[in-house]
């Protein structure tokens, strides 16, 4: 069965930082572009970042957010530097359905999901 499981989320205040993980579990990734997304409140998922050999990031990110990935350990990073209120949400991995290097930003093109760990940044 496969897993992906979220961890590191937290309450911090703007201008701090916070490093989420996700762990993957059930087969491997290393081949699948793996993203992360996030839902704030009485809002659509919106894309965050995904990464295969390279990387893309939304644009309300990029310059503070870098992803990353372990696939010797299936695990997949956002660090998440001088962070805003506007970024207070639920961050969710997934991980792609086709393998290869299309780096999307549509949700539909992810077939497992995490559970989601929440963010909030206090202003």
């Amino acid at each position: 069965q496969v897993q992906l499981v979220e961890s590191g989320g937290g309450l911090v205040q703007a201008g701090g930082s916070l490093r989420l993980s996700c762990a993957a579990s059930g087969r491997s990734f290393s081949n699948y572009p793996m993203g992360w997304f996030r839902q704030a409140p009485g809002k659509e998922r919106e894309f965050v970042a995904v990464i295969n050999l390279l990387a893309r990031y939304a644009d309300s990110v990029r310059g503070r957010f870098a992803i990353s990935r372990d696939n010797a350990k299936n695990t997949l990073y956002l660090q998440m530097n001088s962070l805003k209120p506007e970024d207070t949400a639920i961050y969710y991995c997934a991980a792609g359905r086709l393998a290869g290097y299309r780096l999307s930003d549509q949700p539909r093109e992810y077939d497992y999901w995490g559970q989601g760990t929440q963010v909030t940044v206090s202003s």
